[in-house]
Order: C-alpha cells, then sequence, then structure tokens
C-alpha cells in the first residue's frame, strides 16, 4: 500500500502549492490596487492572517485593514482591502495613541494605562454605542503585543481630530489612548467591513516584534 501513502503525499504537496500560489496572486492584486502602500507590509499582514486561520484563531477574512505606522499621520495610512474581491475600498488617514508619537509613532505597548498603540494581528469583534459613539472592539491575536486590547477597551472609532484640517493646523492629527482613529464620516464603513471577525494588521518596523511574532514564525 505504499502507492496510497505516495498519493497522499503528493495531494498534500499539490494543496500546499496550490495554497502558495493563491496566496502569492492574492498579494500581487493587493499590491496593485494600493500602489501607495509598502508591498512587504501587505505580505507581513497577509501572512499573519494565514497563520492565525490555520492555527484556529480565526476563520478566514473577507476583508482585512492595514495600518502602516511607520508612515506620519498627516499622510493616509489605513488601506483597508476586500479580500474577496481582490480590491481596495479605501485609503485614508488613522490616528496613534498620545503616547507612542507626536506626528510619527516610534513606541508601542500592551500595557493598561500606557495610552500607546499595539502592533499586530486583530480581529474585529462586535460594535457598541460608548463615550467615543460608535467603536468597534478588536481582540488582539499575538500573546505580549496586543492580547490586552479587550481589558485596555482599544477599540476602533472616529473622532473630529483626525481630519485633514486638524493636521493642516497642527502639523499632525490629534491622538488617542491606544485606539486606531478614523475619519467620523468614515467610521460606520470602516466597522461595518471589519465586525464580525475580519482582520485588522498594525505594522511598524519594530525589531522586538518582527522577531518575536508568532503570526509571523508560523510554519506553512
Amino acid at each position: 500500500m505504499n502507492w496510497f501513502k505516495y498519493l497522499i503525499a503528493a495531494m498534500t504537496l499539490l494543496s500546499s502549492i496550490s495554497a502558495r500560489a493563491s496566496d502569492a496572486s492574492l498579494l500581487d492584486a493587493l499590491v496593485l490596487s494600493a500602489p501607495q502602500a509598502n508591498p512587504q507590509v501587505i505580505e507581513l499582514a497577509l501572512q499573519a492572517g494565514a497563520c492565525a486561520v490555520r492555527g484556529g484563531l480565526v476563520k478566514p477574512a473577507q476583508r482585512l485593514a492595514v495600518i502602516d505606522y511607520s508612515l506620519p499621520s498627516t499622510q493616509p495610512r489605513l488601506w483597508l482591502f476586500d479580500l474577496k474581491a481582490r480590491t481596495l475600498l479605501l485609503n485614508d488617514y488613522v490616528a496613534h495613541g498620545r503616547n507612542s508619537g507626536d506626528n510619527f509613532a516610534s513606541s508601542f505597548s500592551n500595557v493598561e494605562g500606557s495610552f500607546q498603540s499595539s502592533l499586530g494581528l486583530f480581529a474585529g469583534l462586535d460594535s457598541y454605542i460608548g463615550r467615543n459613539g460608535r467603536s468597534l472592539r478588536l481582540r488582539g491575536l499575538e500573546p505580549g503585543f496586543n492580547d490586552s486590547a479587550l481589558s485596555r477597551a482599544i477599540v476602533l472609532h472616529g473622532a473630529d481630530y483626525v481630519t485633514r484640517e486638524f493636521a493642516a493646523r497642527h502639523g499632525r492629527l490629534g491622538r488617542s489612548h491606544g485606539c486606531p482613529v478614523v475619519r467620523p464620516e468614515l467610521n460606520d464603513q470602516v466597522i461595518d467591513a471589519l465586525r464580525d471577525g475580519q482582520q485588522f494588521y498594525i505594522y511598524y518596523p519594530d525589531p522586538t516584534w518582527l522577531s518575536r511574532s508568532a503570526l509571523l514564525r508560523c510554519s506553512a
């Protein structure tokens, strides 16, 4: 029955090759749809998302948001993708935590009371009405880096300090207590796109996170 074992092994290999080809095709499509984004950041987001799915942390996503905090707050640094259609839904502004930095974010934390943003992959949960209006709960999927998001009340919401006018007056956007914050007029669109288990990835070239993130060291 060795032929049967060989058949199973061959089918497994072909399935793995097909999955990698599909991932590469998706990456190419997203990079093409978002020429202002860093392709390596999109690749890391897809890699982390695929790892989370394989590990049973989340179900396959239909939408993915990516924040590149290596960019200044005065530049659009949030990308929202439709993974099924392989298209870009929006590219816009997003604020970071007040203790993460001024115009540029450079410090990140998973600690309550730090008022800093967290890095890594999140899953959007349910929306609710709170003191910042309609908000989206985020579940951090990376132990040690963002898994305190729920206890810290790190949520996605809108605020009037995330506008072009505010940035023009102050040289930066306003800053949050650690939450990713979008323009008020986009708040509902982003929340509706990311709730119920969709993926949200926050990037910065932090060497500790990049070397220790379990979702970036996932075996195929």
